[in-house]
């Protein structure tokens, strides 16, 4: 099964797919989508969803796991969040996939062993899991593979996100 799993982000959204068989996961393919920083809000929704729509019928993966929002003190990066994480759902329904979504705590616990592991924690234990060279570096794409891995971990308890 290919997982593709997300961390939206409104200036990089991070992607990361995986085969996996529940037990064992290989990387597929990871990767940043980064509309330009100057591009007012719409653009920058409009090109991500235009780069998930290209990925999925790309990768053709099974189903998408998506990183849940989580509270933010500001209220504006949380509202702004919340129409990327739109965005990415809106590519997954298109496709007629199922989306699952995770609390960020759920997917270091399911990663790391710990819902408060720091993203270096996160990163490290996604190139053990996926022997994957070096001891992986934190960002975006990393945390979207956590997300894929997590699904992968979790999948069958998970409902698809309403």
């Amino acid at each position: 099964m290919i997982i593709l799993g997300v961390d939206p982000g409104s200036l990089r959204t991070g992607y990361g797919a995986i085969h996996s068989d529940g037990r064992r996961h290989r990387l597929v393919e990871h990767g940043v989508l980064a509309p330009p920083r100057h591009l007012p809000l719409p653009d920058r929704l409009r090109r991500i969803h235009e780069g998930m729509a290209a990925l999925i019928e790309r990768l053709r993966p099974e189903c998408l796991a998506v990183e849940d929002l989580f509270h933010a003190t500001n209220a504006k990066s949380a509202l702004v969040l919340g129409h990327v994480r739109g965005v990415v759902l809106l590519a997954g329904a298109e496709a007629r996939l199922p989306v699952f979504a995770f609390p960020p705590a759920t997917v270091k616990v399911q990663v790391t062993g710990s819902g408060r592991a720091d993203k270096q924690q996160v990163a490290f234990m996604v190139a053990r899991t996926l022997h994957l060279a070096g001891d992986g570096e934190a960002g975006d794409a990393s945390d979207a593979l956590a997300v894929a891995l997590c699904h992968a971990a979790t999948g069958l308890l998970e409902r698809a996100t309403s």
